[in-house]
């Protein structure tokens, strides 16, 4: 829905690249601070200190681990509020083509960059209740943004048109007020497992925290994890920087395509990869090797189960869902068709984007951070190879193609890995599982393919309401036939799902 209004308000023009380069700058960083290397490193070092030493010392942790990740990130604000108009040249200076996309791209990415302030915190806030297994306040909580988003695109940007100011702005000012509800929501519920950090700004609890051995030992896994963080956003920064000079709208259709990737890569590898990663670090603190394997096996399978089928519809049905989704208002056919390709070189790779979020988690409970980090820059440097010889084919699409397959690589490294070092030993029956899922994969993209060539998607943009109908209809039939093949051929969904 989100994206959904700013498509129709705006468009893929210069000022959205620049509103989309402006959001990925803050959003970089968060991926140091956030849920990226930080939960990377504090996560399984607060699940050992629960179960090794108690609740009582792992909130002394929790209050210093505050302390010194509040210090970091007020000095990381100020320092990117001042430096924005080389953040943005750093990151896409072929903006500089439209000086004044450039110019909104610095004054938007002033304006956003403290986000990072309350996402870091949030993200703080989000591995202690999943430590203690309260996964619903953290799991909605990006619910919040979206709509700070959707009130600013559509009520924002109509009020700062009829007061003379540029429209597009209002995305970030729906961007910071979604910042702050998603830190304040986690508050009550800290509260009541008596967990919310007290944060000091006194020098000696500075220092008494920084000596604390737990918070040393976070920094310590950091530091591999930065390096794989930056790994990842070094690639988005050259994919950003090369698309920024294309065909102007060329970031924002990879961004629109982003979107409906990352839609079942959060559904399923974000919400597996959250859900088992406290309960990996337990299971390697209390040294039980079947557990840990036997998590890592279900999580596998059901990222199979339903990762595959989702990579089939974006390679056969993009079209129709980037039209259905999109095309409306300022959204052109032209834009459909652009998006359209991106999404299908995001789909080539989609179960590896997905495989990494539960594949990953295997070697970070252990604090193995630095295993993925080598891992992602051998996928780095494939990446940008593969840039080379996809871009001048494909142009933009070339960019999402080369992450699918990436992603691919990187899936398959991380699997091997956890094989040959005996962390994970596959069950038995895989061989029939991956045999039915592709049969069942098989009937659905031939079904998809007929649905796609049957009606024109983009000629009913005047009749959205018919248009909605159709997809639901075609999405409603997916489901049932894939489900039913999967149990025609033998098998039992709801049984995989329990275990």
């Amino acid at each position: 829905m989100r994206e959904l209004l700013i498509a129709s308000a705006f468009g893929a023009s210069a000022m959205t690249d620049a509103f989309n380069v402006a959001f990925r700058i803050p959003n970089l960083f968060r991926r140091l601070f956030a849920e990226g290397a930080f939960s990377q490193a504090f996560v399984p070092v607060l699940a050992a200190s629960k179960a090794q030493n108690g609740e009582e010392a792992t909130k002394l942790l929790i209050d210093r681990v505050a302390t010194l990740l509040t210090w970091a990130l007020l000095l990381t604000c100020v320092a990117g509020v001042a430096a924005a108009p080389v953040l943005v040249w750093a990151m896409a200076s072929g903006l500089k083509q439209d000086p004044r996309g450039f110019e909104a791209a610095v004054f938007m990415t002033r304006w956003m960059f403290p986000y990072i302030g309350f996402m870091s915190l949030v993200a703080l806030s989000s591995g202690v209740l999943n430590t203690w297994r309260r996964f619903a306040v953290p799991a909605a909580t990006p619910v919040l943004l979206n709509l700070s988003m959707i009130v600013a695109a559509w009520l924002g940007a109509p009020w700062f048109k009829a007061h003379g100011m540029e429209p597009v702005y209002a995305l970030g000012a729906g961007v910071m007020l979604g910042g702050v509800l998603q830190l304040a929501v986690q508050v009550p519920a800290l509260l009541r497992l008596g967990l919310l950090p007290k944060i000091s700004f006194s020098w000696a609890v500075m220092r008494a925290a920084w000596a604390d051995p737990a918070t040393r030992s976070i920094a310590r896994l950091m530091v591999p994890a930065l390096l794989g963080v930056s790994v990842a956003q070094i690639s988005l920064l050259i994919n950003t920087q090369i698309a920024s000079h294309l065909t102007p709208g060329s970031v924002s259709w990879l961004t629109y395509a982003d979107r409906l990737m990352e839609f079942p890569t959060a559904m399923l590898g974000v919400a597996i990869g959250v859900v088992l990663m406290p309960q990996l670090a337990a299971a390697k603190a209390a040294n039980d090797a079947e557990r840990y394997s036997a998590m890592l096996d279900w999580g596998l399978r059901i990222v199979v189960l339903l990762a595959v089928p989702c990579a089939v519809a974006l390679l056969t049905f993009s079209q129709p869902l980037v039209a259905t989704l999109y095309h409306y208002g300022a959204f052109s056919d032209r834009d459909v068709q652009q998006t359209t390709t991106a999404l299908m070189g995001y789909g080539a790779g989609l179960l590896g984007l997905v495989a990494i979020k539960v594949l990953a988690p295997g070697f970070y409970a252990s604090q193995d951070i630095r295993t993925p980090v080598k891992i992602a820059v051998l996928v780095l440097v494939i990446t940008q190879l593969l840039n080379m010889a996809f871009v001048p084919l494909f142009a933009h699409a070339g960019l999402a193609l080369a992450i699918g397959i990436g992603a691919l690589i990187n899936a398959l490294l991380l699997l091997v890995g956890l094989i040959r070092r005996g962390s994970y030993t596959p069950a038995p029956g895989w061989v029939k599982f991956v045999l039915q899922v592709v049969a069942a994969s098989a009937l659905l993209a031939v079904f998809l393919v007929w649905s796609a060539g049957y009606v024109n998607w983009t000629g009913l943009k005047s009749a959205a309401l018919q248009r909605i109908g159709l997809l639901a209809a075609v999405l409603v039939c997916s489901a049932v036939l894939y489900f039913s093949a999967l149990w025609i051929a033998g098998l039992k969904v709801r049984k995989l799902l329990k275990r």
